[in-house]
């Protein structure tokens, strides 16, 4: 894990915004950006310093740091943001540096997704919850390709 800051946001730099990435096993990203994109359930969610805070539902999808230029992509999986005092914090089930999605990962979990049984409210949840998985894969994988 790259750390960039501390868990006090006193240290952190004007016009700068924090971004930590927790997974169930370890937080996996830590750093300072400029601009902070996520991909919300409903879209993507610019954050930029002195953004109002906020909670809401994380999407399968890339997540961008932009940093004096550069931009850091992230595969993240769906979950919950939380926007306070210029650090947005990620919870998610999973995270990997984007360039490690490739476009077979999400052909497999989009074949997983259509193989699940659909019989109930439980298990059609679920159902959705892998498609959109599967779909978050493939954007970020397609846009591996591309660039």
């Amino acid at each position: 894990m790259e750390h960039t800051g501390t868990a006090d946001t006193g240290d952190l730099p004007k016009g700068r915004v924090r971004c930590v990435v927790v997974t169930p096993e370890k937080a996996v990203m830590d750093e300072i950006a400029d601009l902070v994109i996520l991909p919300m359930f409903d879209g993507e969610l610019g954050v930029m310093p002195g953004r109002a805070p906020l909670i809401g539902r994380l999407g399968a999808g890339e997540l961008r740091l932009t940093e004096t230029g550069a931009v850091k992509r992230w595969f993240v999986e769906a979950g919950f943001v939380q926007v306070r005092a210029n650090v947005v914090t990620v919870l998610t089930a999973n995270a990997k540096p984007a360039e490690t999605v490739t476009n077979e990962m999400a052909t497999t979990a989009a074949s997983q997704a259509a193989a699940m049984p659909a019989t109930n409210p439980v298990e059609r949840a679920n159902k959705t919850r892998a498609s959109d998985r599967a779909a978050g894969l493939l954007k970020v994988a397609t846009k591996n390709r591309s660039s």
